[in-house]
C-alpha cells in the first residue's frame, strides 16, 4: 500500500487529476501554486517529490509539465473510488489514503463527491441480498435529502459505524437494524445524528466454479 499522504499533498494530487481530465495535459508548477497559495516554486517542488517518493507520480525533468500519474485511470468519463474491506471501526479510517483498493468506475456509477466503496466482510447487509465479497457504494447525503426505506451507514453507539434503514415519524426519525424482528431506534433529535452515507449501489463479483458452470455447448 503506497505511504499516506498529507493534507496538501492530497490536495496537490486531486487538483492534478482534475486538471488533467480537463485539459488533457498537467498544471505548471506556477499554476499549482497558484491554486493553493504557495509562493514558492521550491514548495511546491517539495510536494511533487513527496507525491513521487510516495509512488503516486513519476517525473521527468527534462520535459516541462514531465509528470504522470500513477495508479489512475484519467478518462474524463472515469472517476477513481476508494474501496474499504469492511466498515473503518473510526473516522480516520475512512481516509481514501487507508483504502485497501482503489477501483475505477464510470462517473454516473460512481455517486457524489466522496463516495467510497465497502467490501463486505460479514452478514451487514443480507437483507438486501448481499454477501461477503460483495461491493457497497457508499454515497455522502444530507439526513434532509434522504427518503424513508433509505439504507445508511451512521454513527452509532460509541462512533462505531453500523448499518440502519431510515424512517420518519413527526420530526423524530426510526432507525431499523437490519436483522428480523429488530426494534428501531428512536432518534428524538436528528441533527445530533452522524450520517456517513447511504447505500446507493452495489457490485457482486461472478464466481463460476467450473465444476457446476452451466454447460452452453451441445454434447
Amino acid at each position: 500500500m503506497p505511504e499516506a499522504l498529507t493534507d496538501i499533498e492530497r490536495d496537490i494530487l486531486d487538483y492534478m487529476v482534475s486538471y488533467l481530465r480537463s485539459n488533457t495535459y498537467q498544471p505548471s508548477i506556477r499554476e499549482i501554486g497558484h491554486q493553493f497559495g504557495i509562493k514558492s516554486t521550491k514548495t511546491v517542488s517539495e510536494h511533487l517529490r513527496a507525491l513521487t517518493d510516495k509512488g503516486f507520480l513519476e517525473r521527468d525533468p527534462a520535459r516541462s509539465r514531465g509528470v504522470r500519474i500513477l495508479g489512475m485511470d484519467l478518462r474524463p468519463d472515469a472517476v477513481t473510488v476508494p474501496v474499504f474491506r469492511g466498515i473503518p471501526q473510526h473516522r480516520e479510517g475512512l481516509h481514501a489514503d487507508l483504502a485497501s483498493e482503489h477501483l475505477t468506475l464510470d462517473r454516473e456509477l460512481a455517486g457524489t463527491k466522496g463516495s467510497f466503496l465497502l467490501r463486505l466482510t460479514g452478514d451487514e447487509l443480507a437483507v438486501l441480498g448481499m454477501s461477503i465479497g460483495d461491493l457497497a457504494l457508499v454515497e455522502p447525503i444530507a439526513l434532509a435529502e434522504l427518503s424513508d426505506g433509505a439504507i445508511l451507514l451512521v454513527r452509532g453507539a460509541g462512533g462505531v459505524p453500523v448499518f440502519r434503514r431510515l424512517s420518519r415519524e413527526g420530526n423524530a426519525v426510526h432507525l431499523e437494524e437490519l436483522r428480523a424482528g429488530a426494534k428501531p431506534e428512536r432518534v428524538e433529535h436528528p441533527a445530533r445524528l452522524e450520517v456517513i452515507g447511504r447505500v446507493s449501489g452495489f457490485w457482486r463479483p461472478l464466481r463460476v466454479h467450473e465444476s457446476t458452470a452451466t454447460r452452453l455447448t451441445a454434447h
